[in-house]
Formats: C-alpha cells, sequence, structure tokens
C-alpha cells in the first residue's frame, strides 16, 4: 500500500563503503570540519589543441566542467565550491550554472597562472574579505575542473587526513620512468620508479596552512609551480599526508582524453541504475525501534515492532532505548545501522524523535549514506481532536529541512488508536508496509510528510 501525505515536505550518495566508513568515523571526534572546495578553471587548453578551453569542452553534449560540479555536489557535507574562471568566459559559467542547476558554486575571476587562480578562490573563502557571502572553512579542497570522475571515498580520505595532518592528496604510482636528461640532450639519470608515486588531484589542506602559504609566496612560485602541497611544505613547514587515490582521478589533457571521458560517463549512466539499487538493497537491511523503556509491554507500540519483525523475516530489526547512557543504542549507531522508527509516547510528542536525532547529528553516521528516521504517533482520536493532533506534529517540517542538511531523512507516521483489535491490527500492517517503502525507496520527496495508517 503507497504511503498517505497528509502534508508535504526534500538522496544518497554511494560510495566505497568499508574503507570510506572507516574514514568518516576520524571526521569526528567533536564535529566534522566545515569544508570548501576551489576548483581553478583558467585555463586555455593548449595542449589539448582546440580553441574551447577544455573544461568547456562538450561531452556527450553537455561541458565537461558541468560533470566535476556534479561529482563535488553530491557530496552534502562540501560547503561551498568556488570556481575560478577567466572573465571572457565569467558569463558562460554562468550559463552553464543556470542550466544545470548547480548549487553552492561562487564565481571569482581566474588569475593568469594556475597558482594565481586557486590564490583567488582562497581569498573568497577568507574572512578577511569585504562582503563576502561564503564562510572561511575548516578544510579546503583543491581539485581540477578537468577531473570528473572523482568519487566521495577520494574526497573524504584527503579531507580526513588534512584535518589531521594539516595537507593530503591523492597519489597514483608511476606508469612510465621518470628520466633526467643532461643540457645536450643526453640521459644523466633516472628515478626509482618504485619509491615515487605521481601526484594527483584531489589536496586538501586546513585552509589557515594553505592560505597563510599563498600570502608568502613568491612571485617565481605563483607564475611557475604546479604543485600546490610543495607550497605547504615550503611556506607553511606542513609535510602533506599521501593518500593511495583511485585511476578514476586522471586528467583530461589532450584530445583522445575526451572520448575517453565519454566512454566512461555512458558506462556510468548503464550501471547507475543497478548500483543505486544495491546501495539501497544493503542499507536497508537493518532497522532499529527506539522505544521508551518506561513503556509497558502491552502498548501498541510492541505490537508494531512484533508486526515488523514477522513480516520483514529478511531484515535484522533490532531494539534500542532513549536512557541517559544510551549505550545500546550508541552501539547500534557504531553498528552502522541506517534505518530507525522512533515510538513517541503521547506525552513528549516530538522530544524522543529529537534525543535520536540529536545523537546521529553527532554521530556523523549520514555522511557516507543518508540515514532514515520514521517518527511514529498514535493518535488518540477520541481524546485529541484529529486537526489539534496534526497541527501540533507538523513542526516535523522544520526539523526534517534542518536534519536533511546533514543527510538525515525525516518524516512521520500516524497510527489510529485506540481501535477495535482487527481494525488496529490491519492499521498496524498498514504502519508496517509505510515503514518498509519509506526504508526500501528512501524517497527524499517524502522528507518532512506526516503519513498516515
Amino acid at each position: 500500500m503507497e504511503p498517505r501525505p497528509a502534508a508535504s515536505g526534500p538522496c544518497p550518495g554511494d560510495s566505497r563503503a568499508a574503507e570510506a566508513a572507516a574514514a568518516a568515523s576520524l571526521l569526528n571526534p567533536g564535529r566534522a570540519p566545515s569544508v570548501a572546495a576551489v576548483l581553478p578553471a583558467g585555463g586555455s587548453g593548449e595542449r589539448m589543441g582546440v580553441p574551447t578551453p577544455k573544461q568547456f569542452c562538450p561531452v556527450l553534449e553537455r561541458p565537461l566542467i558541468s560533470y566535476t560540479l556534479q561529482a563535488l555536489e553530491r557530496v552534502f557535507w562540501i560547503e561551498d565550491i568556488v570556481v575560478a574562471v577567466t572573465g571572457e568566459n565569467m558569463e558562460a559559467m554562468k550559463g552553464i550554472i543556470q542550466k544545470y542547476k548547480h548549487q553552492r558554486i561562487s564565481l571569482v575571476e581566474a588569475g593568469v597562472t594556475r597558482h594565481r587562480s586557486i590564490f583567488n578562490g582562497l581569498r573568497a573563502l577568507a574572512e578577511d574579505q569585504p562582503n563576502s557571502k561564503l564562510s572561511k572553512p575548516e578544510v579546503v579542497i583543491i581539485h581540477d575542473a578537468v577531473r570528473p570522475f572523482v568519487e566521495e571515498d577520494v574526497l573524504l580520505k584527503v579531507v580526513t587526513a588534512a584535518k589531521e595532518h594539516g595537507a593530503a592528496g591523492a597519489v597514483r604510482p608511476l606508469v612510465s620512468t621518470v628520466i633526467s636528461p643532461s643540457a645536450d640532450g643526453r640521459l644523466d639519470h633516472s628515478l626509482e620508479r618504485a619509491r615515487h608515486r605521481a601526484s594527483e588531484m584531489p589536496q586538501a589542506f586546513l585552509f589557515d596552512v594553505i592560505y597563510e602559504a599563498y600570502q608568502q609566496c613568491s612571485d617565481y612560485d605563483l607564475e611557475f609551480g604546479t604543485e600546490c602541497l610543495q607550497l605547504a611544505l615550503k611556506y607553511g613547514h606542513v609535510n602533506a599526508r599521501l593518500v593511495e587515490g583511485s585511476p578514476d582521478l586522471w586528467k583530461v589533457t589532450y584530445k583522445r582524453d575526451l572520448y575517453a571521458a565519454e566512454s566512461i560517463i555512458k558506462g556510468e549512466y548503464a550501471q547507475k541504475n543497478v548500483s543505486t539499487a544495491n546501495v539501497r538493497e544493503r542499507i536497508s537491511q537493518h532497522i532499529c525501534i527506539i522505544m521508551d523503556t518506561k513503556e509497558d509491554e502491552t502498548h501498541v507500540g510492541h505490537h508494531l515492532e512484533e508486526i515488523l519483525k514477522n513480516e520483514l523475516n529478511h531484515v535484522e530489526v533490532t531494539s534500542g532505548a532513549l536512557c541517559p547512557a544510551g549505550r545500546d543504542l550508541k552501539q547500534i549507531i557504531l553498528e552502522q545501522c541506517y534505518n530507525y522508527v522512533c515510538v513517541n509516547v503521547m506525552s513528549s510528542d516530538f522530544e524522543e524523535t529529537q534525543r535520536l536525532l540529536n545523537m546521529l547529528e553527532e554521530s556523523d553516521l549520514s555522511i557516507l549514506y543518508p540515514v532514515v528516521v520514521i517518527s511514529v504517533y498514535f493518535l488518540d482520536y477520541k481524546s485529541v481532536p484529529f486537526d489539534q493532533k496534526v497541527e501540533n506534529l507538523m513542526q516535523i517540517r522544520e526539523y526534517a529541512k534542518e536534519v536533511r542538511k546533514r543527510n538525515i531523512l525525516l518524516c512521520g507516521l500516524l497510527i489510529y488508536y485506540p481501535q477495535d483489535e482487527q481494525k488496529l491490527q490491519a492499521s498496524l500492517r498498514e504502519g508496517a508496509t509505510i515503514i518498509t517503502t519509506l526504508i526500501k525507496e528512501r524517497n527524499s520527496g517524502l522528507v518532512g510528510q506526516l503519513l498516515i495508517a
């Protein structure tokens, strides 16, 4: 049976699970850092040999830079994305943002070199800029506009490492041996390939480390330098942590790379529906039901729990309590349960759910995958007028709007009670069906809605 919305209300991203989950746990203790990204996009694309700068070259009729922005936008914890483009391409970039509905994007004018473009992007994020709508982040990611295939797990790894070490960057094994020629064109010496790595993007830095490095930077470095990690070392004395990157981090440089990018994007579209379905299926296999421990065993909430356990025999259903210590629930969160059914007692309305949301926010569980929270209420329609009860519960909209920013999908479920046994069982089964649908589909369109069983 389809859920029936009583009021209106706002997905998931996918990652490479185990390693990224371990990294996610490092983003806290305390709190996750605020994160922004800077994309230098002022290049002319000389090596590509086409009149259009490579970041604006079409791939499947869409500009390459739009795919890169899309990859960053999927990562909900990146709060701002600053793109540095030349003055002559500023209007074109604004058109791309509008056409493809990109969000959280700010534009600054690029410099004449890559480092000067990055410096302009960092200036836009600095607190000392007048009339700026941007906030200074704790960590800043620097990425290339022409590396569209960056995944969230790599971004998470470099941000986590940067928070701990001050700077971090993705690296890959060298494919070819690097040699040094003499002035007359003869071999001088070669490097041992196994001991060296190719520096890739993304890179991440504590904002103060990289901004201060750029402020101290010599004109020579700004003009001819290409490596941000080297600036952090030279001017900030910070030895960057090197993070093994994935093969997908390659840069579109030559014309042939556009055809390779097109092939990859076509393949991604073909696999997208399958992979998204697999992620949803995997994270829907564990449901935790939260109830006040003071409730007696005859409370109707326990009947709902039993029906869920009976009907979802392929899903692990566990119970947790919001007791002051909350040890059981904290353990369940640590075990990475992404689905919670919070049964609220009538006297406290939203109080139990609010406590659960606070615990989930503190845990940073939702960094990788969306967490579904269903707040369940039992309506005694004989003692409380329906309109009054629904009006009281409409605060769920505001809560849902806030926690959506943290990748928590919150909605409400209202079940009529008391009823005769037969009708009550039918309502509870319908409620269980709605809960199952919400958890399985993870539909962001139902966020903030109050559904009725």
